[in-house]
């Protein structure tokens, strides 16, 4: 069995650049282009399997006609995660998602918990994680009147940071950062705060305020994140977060490393470096910016060469 490269899927954004061709080789629409869904079965970005048997396929239809790759046990179930690289080069509107329930009331989709590994930080760069209201009255306020000085949180940032996100806090990324994004599989965002932004048709984008007062989280409290470090020959491995939607992991590889499937099937980016994967004594090159699914049949693999890679796998709530 062959591990499944995808082909990316291309988002413009108001807030995009060019940091993903020139820094990861994708052959971006546009210089504001702010996403790419690397790992993806979302319908409005499904990732396509570029090799193989099932080259042409996008990750959507293998999951659904193809459980067996997955050891998906309920193929009417979307694939339950989404793997981008977003490039902030302005920031972010300030948004948040909403949980499983209030997401499948409002908008018939799953709910958006994330998680962000900064790959690159521009000197003072910053996301806006939180905010400082302690009451839903003080909050629903602040909103109303527009009072993002006193109520956005901002946290500095630079590269190898992790942030967990889940379902209802507040956040956006600042100007100048780069992130993988680990999520659910969701597009569903409700934008607080624009900057008074103008867009091409010389419009200011809509807000939900009303949405956004439902599911964010009053007072915020921060989850703590604990990396676990394992250090071998050749190899650092580093548990960034274990958490119910989804784990996700940094392999660093100086050498050669061995691993074994800890789930049914793993997600994988190359974030840095080259090198190569060994399945099944077949080579497969490796190069920064590559992105692939190692599905269920694939019990145990090597990594081997100078590259660093952030990896996840479903948490119990995605199987």
């Amino acid at each position: 069995m062959a591990p499944l490269f995808l082909t990316a899927a291309l988002h413009e954004k108001i807030w995009g650049g060019t940091g993903l061709k020139d820094d990861y080789g994708f052959e971006i629409p546009s210089d504001h282009t702010g996403e790419a869904w690397v790992i993806s079965g979302h319908p409005n970005g499904p990732t396509t399997v570029q090799n193989g048997l099932y080259a042409g396929k996008t990750l959507a239809q293998l999951w659904t006609q193809q459980p067996q790759l997955f050891a998906n046990g309920d193929p009417k179930r979307s694939f339950p995660l989404l793997v981008k690289i977003l490039d902030a080069k302005q920031d972010l509107s300030v948004q948040v998602h909403p949980d499983d329930a209030y997401a499948a009331q409002h908008a018939g989709e799953l709910g958006k918990t994330e998680s962000w590994y900064v790959l690159a930080a521009k000197p003072g760069a910053k996301i806006y994680y939180g905010h400082q209201a302690s009451s839903q009255a003080e909050f629903d306020r602040a909103l109303d009147q527009g009072d993002w000085e006193h109520l956005l949180q901002t946290v500095p940032v630079k590269a190898g940071d992790f942030f967990y996100v889940p379902a209802g806090t507040l956040h956006a990324l600042g100007a100048g950062v780069i992130v993988l994004e680990t999520q659910q599989s969701s597009d569903v965002t409700y934008r607080v705060y624009d900057f008074d932004r103008i867009d091409a048709q010389g419009h200011q984008r809509d807000l939900h305020l009303a949405d956004a007062k439902a599911v964010t989280q009053v007072p915020f409290k921060p989850v703590k994140t604990n990396p676990q470090v394992e250090e071998g020959l050749g190899f650092v491995k580093t548990t960034l977060q274990v958490a119910p939607y989804f784990n996700v992991f940094l392999w660093q590889i100086d050498g050669q490393a061995h691993f074994q499937a800890q789930a049914p099937y793993t997600l994988v980016t190359v974030i840095e470096g080259s090198g190569k994967l060994i399945v099944d004594e077949q080579s497969y090159s490796l190069t920064k910016g590559m992105s692939m699914v190692l599905p269920s049949p694939i019990k145990e693999w090597t990594l081997a060469g100078q590259l660093t890679l952030v990896a996840s796998t479903p948490g119990p709530k995605a199987l």
